[in-house]
Protein backbone atom coordinates (compact mmCIF):
# COMPACT_ATOMS: atom_id res chain seq x y z
CA UNK A 1 0.00 0.00 0.00
CA UNK A 2 1.34 3.65 -0.85
CA UNK A 3 1.73 6.70 1.11
CA UNK A 4 -1.40 8.13 -0.27
CA UNK A 5 -3.51 5.12 0.03
CA UNK A 6 -2.63 5.07 3.53
CA UNK A 7 -3.77 8.27 3.90
CA UNK A 8 -6.94 8.10 2.01
CA UNK A 9 -7.88 5.65 4.73
CA UNK A 10 -8.37 8.81 6.77
CA UNK A 11 -9.78 10.84 4.34
CA UNK A 12 -12.48 13.02 6.18
CA UNK A 13 -14.69 15.44 3.57
CA UNK A 14 -16.10 17.42 6.39
CA UNK A 15 -12.46 18.62 7.59
CA UNK A 16 -11.46 19.02 4.42
CA UNK A 17 -13.71 21.85 3.93
CA UNK A 18 -12.85 22.87 7.15
CA UNK A 19 -9.01 22.97 6.71
CA UNK A 20 -9.50 24.63 3.38
CA UNK A 21 -11.13 27.74 5.11
CA UNK A 22 -8.08 27.79 7.56
CA UNK A 23 -5.57 27.19 5.16
CA UNK A 24 -4.48 29.93 2.47
CA UNK A 25 -2.22 28.61 -0.60
CA UNK A 26 -2.86 25.41 -1.50
CA UNK A 27 -4.81 24.28 -4.46
CA UNK A 28 -8.68 24.02 -2.77
CA UNK A 29 -9.37 20.32 -4.48
CA UNK A 30 -5.36 19.04 -2.88
CA UNK A 31 -7.64 18.56 0.63
CA UNK A 32 -8.45 15.09 1.72
CA UNK A 33 -9.34 16.23 5.13
CA UNK A 34 -6.67 13.68 7.20
CA UNK A 35 -7.35 14.76 10.67
CA UNK A 36 -3.84 15.91 12.80
CA UNK A 37 -3.66 13.85 15.14
CA UNK A 38 -4.04 10.73 12.64
CA UNK A 39 -1.29 12.14 10.61
CA UNK A 40 1.23 12.46 13.38
CA UNK A 41 -0.08 8.17 14.21
CA UNK A 42 0.77 7.24 10.68
CA UNK A 43 4.14 9.57 10.52
CA UNK A 44 5.24 7.43 13.46
CA UNK A 45 3.99 4.40 12.28
CA UNK A 46 6.25 5.40 8.66
CA UNK A 47 9.49 6.37 10.04
CA UNK A 48 9.39 3.28 12.38
CA UNK A 49 8.87 1.04 9.22
CA UNK A 50 11.32 2.77 7.89
CA UNK A 51 12.11 2.74 4.20
CA UNK A 52 10.19 6.39 3.44
CA UNK A 53 13.41 8.24 1.17
CA UNK A 54 11.09 7.55 -1.39
CA UNK A 55 8.35 9.48 -0.78
CA UNK A 56 10.86 12.13 1.03
CA UNK A 57 11.72 12.01 -2.61
CA UNK A 58 8.27 12.97 -4.32
CA UNK A 59 8.78 15.98 -4.72
CA UNK A 60 6.39 18.10 -5.34
CA UNK A 61 3.72 16.22 -3.74
CA UNK A 62 -0.01 16.65 -4.69
CA UNK A 63 -1.79 16.52 -1.66
CA UNK A 64 -1.84 19.20 1.32
CA UNK A 65 -2.24 16.22 3.10
CA UNK A 66 1.19 14.19 1.86
CA UNK A 67 3.05 17.82 2.87
CA UNK A 68 1.55 17.70 6.33
CA UNK A 69 2.38 14.16 6.44
CA UNK A 70 6.20 14.74 5.19
CA UNK A 71 6.41 17.71 7.94
CA UNK A 72 5.38 15.24 10.67
CA UNK A 73 7.56 12.75 9.47
CA UNK A 74 10.47 14.90 9.16
CA UNK A 75 9.78 15.91 12.63
CA UNK A 76 10.00 12.16 14.00
CA UNK A 77 13.56 11.90 12.92
CA UNK A 78 16.06 10.59 15.48
CA UNK A 79 19.24 12.34 14.10
CA UNK A 80 19.87 15.51 13.68
CA UNK A 81 21.93 15.98 10.22
CA UNK A 82 19.54 13.81 8.40
CA UNK A 83 16.80 16.25 10.06
CA UNK A 84 17.94 19.17 8.98
CA UNK A 85 19.10 17.59 5.67
CA UNK A 86 14.97 16.80 4.84
CA UNK A 87 13.94 20.14 6.04
CA UNK A 88 16.35 22.21 3.66
CA UNK A 89 15.26 19.76 0.35
CA UNK A 90 11.44 19.79 2.16
CA UNK A 91 11.10 24.03 2.79
CA UNK A 92 10.64 25.16 -1.00
CA UNK A 93 7.76 23.52 -1.14
CA UNK A 94 5.56 24.56 1.89
CA UNK A 95 3.08 27.12 0.57
CA UNK A 96 1.12 27.12 4.05
CA UNK A 97 1.13 27.85 7.65
CA UNK A 98 0.05 24.60 8.57
CA UNK A 99 2.66 22.43 7.22
CA UNK A 100 5.50 24.97 8.02
CA UNK A 101 4.17 24.92 11.72
CA UNK A 102 4.14 21.19 11.98
CA UNK A 103 7.39 20.58 11.54
CA UNK A 104 8.92 20.52 15.29
CA UNK A 105 11.68 18.19 15.13
CA UNK A 106 11.85 16.46 18.63
CA UNK A 107 15.97 15.86 18.23
CA UNK A 108 16.49 19.81 18.04
CA UNK A 109 15.94 19.85 21.99
CA UNK A 110 19.09 18.22 22.26
CA UNK A 111 21.28 19.63 19.20
CA UNK A 112 20.61 23.92 19.75
CA UNK A 113 24.56 24.54 18.76
CA UNK A 114 24.11 22.56 15.81
CA UNK A 115 20.58 24.06 14.70
CA UNK A 116 21.78 28.11 15.30
CA UNK A 117 23.41 28.53 12.22
CA UNK A 118 20.73 27.09 9.84
CA UNK A 119 18.09 29.10 12.10
CA UNK A 120 20.42 32.11 11.42
CA UNK A 121 20.35 31.35 7.56
CA UNK A 122 16.14 30.44 7.42
CA UNK A 123 15.63 33.76 9.06
CA UNK A 124 17.87 35.74 6.59
CA UNK A 125 15.55 33.65 3.69
CA UNK A 126 12.93 36.11 1.42
CA UNK A 127 11.14 32.88 1.38
CA UNK A 128 7.92 33.52 3.54
CA UNK A 129 7.31 29.81 4.89
CA UNK A 130 11.74 29.43 5.31
CA UNK A 131 11.98 32.61 7.19
CA UNK A 132 8.69 31.63 9.17
CA UNK A 133 10.42 28.50 10.03
CA UNK A 134 13.24 29.72 10.93
CA UNK A 135 11.66 32.10 13.59
CA UNK A 136 9.60 29.17 15.25
CA UNK A 137 12.84 27.57 15.85
CA UNK A 138 14.30 29.64 17.71
CA UNK A 139 11.36 30.64 19.47
CA UNK A 140 10.96 27.34 20.83
CA UNK A 141 14.65 26.09 21.26
CA UNK A 142 16.26 29.50 22.31
CA UNK A 143 14.00 31.30 25.04
CA UNK A 144 14.90 29.28 27.52
CA UNK A 145 17.87 27.30 28.34
CA UNK A 146 20.98 28.88 27.18
CA UNK A 147 19.28 32.33 25.87
CA UNK A 148 21.11 35.21 24.75
CA UNK A 149 20.04 38.92 24.10
CA UNK A 150 21.47 38.18 20.75
CA UNK A 151 19.06 35.91 19.00
CA UNK A 152 16.30 38.54 19.61
CA UNK A 153 17.68 40.49 17.22
CA UNK A 154 17.35 38.46 14.34
CA UNK A 155 13.49 38.59 14.19
CA UNK A 156 13.43 41.98 15.52
CA UNK A 157 15.52 42.86 11.90
CA UNK A 158 13.54 41.29 10.20
CA UNK A 159 11.25 43.45 7.34
CA UNK A 160 8.67 41.43 5.71
CA UNK A 161 5.35 42.42 3.73
CA UNK A 162 4.28 38.85 4.36
CA UNK A 163 1.80 38.31 6.93
CA UNK A 164 2.92 34.75 8.07
CA UNK A 165 5.74 35.94 8.46
CA UNK A 166 5.18 39.33 10.69
CA UNK A 167 2.58 37.35 12.60
CA UNK A 168 5.41 34.66 13.57
CA UNK A 169 7.91 37.83 14.30
CA UNK A 170 4.79 39.34 16.81
CA UNK A 171 4.53 35.59 18.36
CA UNK A 172 7.79 35.88 18.78
CA UNK A 173 8.52 38.71 20.72
CA UNK A 174 4.91 37.92 23.13
CA UNK A 175 6.86 34.78 23.67
CA UNK A 176 9.50 36.26 24.66
CA UNK A 177 7.94 39.23 26.58
CA UNK A 178 6.49 35.79 28.29
CA UNK A 179 9.95 33.98 29.15
CA UNK A 180 12.34 36.99 28.85
CA UNK A 181 11.21 40.17 29.92
CA UNK A 182 14.09 42.42 30.51
CA UNK A 183 15.94 41.18 27.26
CA UNK A 184 12.57 41.96 25.54
CA UNK A 185 10.58 44.63 26.87
CA UNK A 186 13.39 47.12 25.19
CA UNK A 187 12.07 45.93 21.81
CA UNK A 188 8.84 47.28 22.70
CA UNK A 189 9.35 50.26 25.14
CA UNK A 190 12.28 51.55 21.85
CA UNK A 191 9.79 50.10 19.29
CA UNK A 192 12.36 48.65 17.38
CA UNK A 193 9.87 46.38 15.53
CA UNK A 194 7.93 47.28 12.28
CA UNK A 195 4.57 49.10 13.16
CA UNK A 196 2.37 46.02 12.79
CA UNK A 197 4.25 43.55 14.21
CA UNK A 198 4.65 46.64 17.17
CA UNK A 199 1.15 46.56 17.81
CA UNK A 200 0.36 42.58 16.92
CA UNK A 201 3.15 41.62 19.78
CA UNK A 202 1.31 43.68 22.42
CA UNK A 203 -2.00 42.41 21.66
CA UNK A 204 -1.21 38.74 21.77
CA UNK A 205 1.04 39.54 24.98
CA UNK A 206 -1.63 41.08 26.94
CA UNK A 207 -4.45 38.00 26.03
CA UNK A 208 -1.61 36.06 27.52
CA UNK A 209 -1.66 34.57 30.65
CA UNK A 210 1.77 34.63 31.14
CA UNK A 211 2.23 38.38 31.17
CA UNK A 212 1.44 40.02 34.78
CA UNK A 213 -1.14 42.54 34.74
CA UNK A 214 1.16 44.77 35.58
CA UNK A 215 2.82 44.28 32.39
CA UNK A 216 -0.20 44.73 30.44
CA UNK A 217 -1.05 47.81 31.54
CA UNK A 218 2.63 48.78 30.61
CA UNK A 219 2.35 47.55 27.07
CA UNK A 220 -1.44 48.96 26.41
CA UNK A 221 0.34 52.25 26.63
CA UNK A 222 3.47 51.84 24.30
CA UNK A 223 0.59 51.18 21.28
CA UNK A 224 1.09 52.96 17.99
Amino acid sequence: MTYRERLLQYRDEKNAAFQRKLTPGPAEDSFLGVRVPDCRKLARELVKEGGYESFFSELPHTYFDENMLHGVMIAELKDADRCIEEIERFLPYIDNWAVCDSMNPKVFKKNREQLLPKIRKWIGSKDTYTCRFGIGMLMTHYLDEGFREEYLELPAAVRSSEYYVNMMIAWFFATALAKQWDAAFPYIREQKLAPWVHNKTIQKAVESRRISEEQKTVLRKLKV
